[in-house]
């Protein structure tokens, strides 16, 4: 009975998003409350259950989400991404170009979400394929490759950082296990896949793409831009405090904070809170890409608020996710699907990874998937006694699967590079799809060793 009211809550979900073209957050509200009717659930108990969900998952990731914005928008606004760039790619040379895109890609891509990374690279990797005379997809698809792998892997990203949260993972695990993921996934989707698609849709590579789909666009004069050491250091910064965290508690206290902590764990287990990390790589990012280079604060503050507008309703989605995983959780789902795999050979992290593939392809949003996963394997993991860490990573990589036209990447890749829709397919969807298999297979390796 529960099963079946989760199909027909699905259902009614795709109807507003895709049918009725209504606002994803609301879609994800109604139908929370939709369903937990249909589940039997008392009236007040719904309204209960939707604010806990909103506000519990809002709790630490309106920080999370909110500072780490406004601290890859300073890196990008001041040059910072561009200096990463370019130096890369004048380091690599030539030969190596794809390496260089995608090493760019992915240290920028920790610091900016997909879109605004995407925003930033595609005019930059334009004018480099040109310079070069290399065909644009050529250096295209390693940058979407790495960027997606942060998208889907790496904490303070939302997907990762929000399913950490609802699993009760520890975000230095995610992060360190979710690196060792992403170096195969974004070779093997990036330039090894090129050379395959380069063959069967060689139309494809000579496009020219579509820069005016960007808009007006910022330039910077190299010179004036901050350094490439202060420019990686601030974009890695949050990850580098939960990297310092991790490798500590894994040296020292058996990979978490002792009962009695000493004023050094104290402090070192304090800065690797996504959290904190993200409040003390905003102070810095304030400063080398503001202050220190001679910036105005009220210049500052505007670059600030022009950040919190670009996530506002990214926020509300996932406040969203939150109130309908909450609804799946009290509603009895999470025990209904625990019960109907107790007994089942598949590992509870391919089935985590299998719900959250069916749900991408249905929803189109990585986050809503993964966050509606989350909740659905909750229960299962743990009673199986998985490693959240690994579960948290087994729904990133499903929740990138098979990326198609009810995803905003799909349509965003198809214009940026001049694409038809059979072209993307057979590129944007099925990079992401392999980044999705090679992280399923990444994590089952994984689950052997930790």
């Amino acid at each position: 009975m529960e099963l079946l009211v989760l199909l027909l809550g699905i259902m009614l979900l795709l109807l507003l998003i895709i049918k009725f073209k209504l606002n994803t957050f609301v879609s994800l509200v109604l139908t929370a409350m939709v369903v937990g009717v249909g589940l039997g659930m008392p009236l007040t108990k719904i309204a209960t259950s939707v604010q806990n969900g909103i506000g519990g998952q809002l709790g630490e990731l309106s920080i999370v989400f909110g500072f780490g914005a406004m601290m890859g928008r300073l890196v990008a606004d001041a040059g910072g991404a561009f200096r990463i760039a370019h130096t890369l790619i004048d380091k690599f040379g030539k030969k190596r170009l794809q390496i260089a895109i995608m090493l760019a890609s992915f240290i920028i891509g920790i610091a900016l979400f997909f879109e605004v990374g995407m925003v930033l690279l595609v005019p930059i990797v334009f004018a480099i394929a040109v310079e070069a005379s290399v065909p644009i997809l050529y250096l295209g698809i390693p940058m979407a490759a790495a960027l997606s792998v942060t998208h889907g892997f790496l904490p303070p990203h939302p997907a990762p950082t929000a399913i950490t949260s609802a699993l009760g993972a520890n975000a230095g695990h995610v992060l360190l296990y979710g690196v060792i993921i992403a170096i195969p996934s974004v070779i093997i989707a990036g330039p090894l896949f090129t050379k395959v698609a380069r063959k069967m849709i060689p139309d494809a590579f000579a496009r020219q793409g579509n820069l005016t789909a960007l808009g007006p666009q910022k330039t910077f004069k190299l010179e004036e831009t901050p350094s490439f050491g202060i420019s990686v250091v601030t974009s890695l910064f949050p990850v580098i405090l939960m990297a310092i965290t991790t490798v500590y508690q894994m040296l020292f206290n058996g990979g978490s904070l002792p009962k009695n902590p000493t004023l050094l764990d104290s402090i070192i287990g304090f800065i690797g809170t996504p959290a904190i990390a993200m409040t003390i790589s905003l102070l810095l990012a304030m400063y080398t890409m503001g202050w220190g280079r001679r910036i105005k604060t009220p210049a500052i503050m505007k670059t600030i608020e022009e950040a919190v507008k670009s996530i506002a309703m990214l926020l509300l989605v996932i406040g969203g996710g939150g109130a309908f995983k909450q609804i799946l959780i009290d509603g009895g789902v999470g025990d209904s699907v625990t019960t109907l795999f107790a007994h089942a050979s598949l590992s509870p992290l391919v089935l985590g990874w299998l719900i959250a593939v069916v749900l991408r392809i249905a929803l189109g949003s990585a986050t809503v998937a993964s966050l509606t996963a989350a909740g659905l394997v909750l229960p299962l993991m743990q009673s199986a006694g998985v490693n959240p860490a690994l579960m948290v990573l087994s729904i990133g990589a499903g929740s990138l699967a098979a990326s198609h036209v009810n995803d905003a990447g799909f349509w965003m890749f198809k214009e940026y590079f001049d694409l038809s829709v059979k072209e993307t397919l057979a590129t944007w969807t099925v990079l992401e799809t392999l980044i999705s298999i090679v992280g399923l297979v990444g994590v089952l390796l994984l689950s052997l060793v930790v």
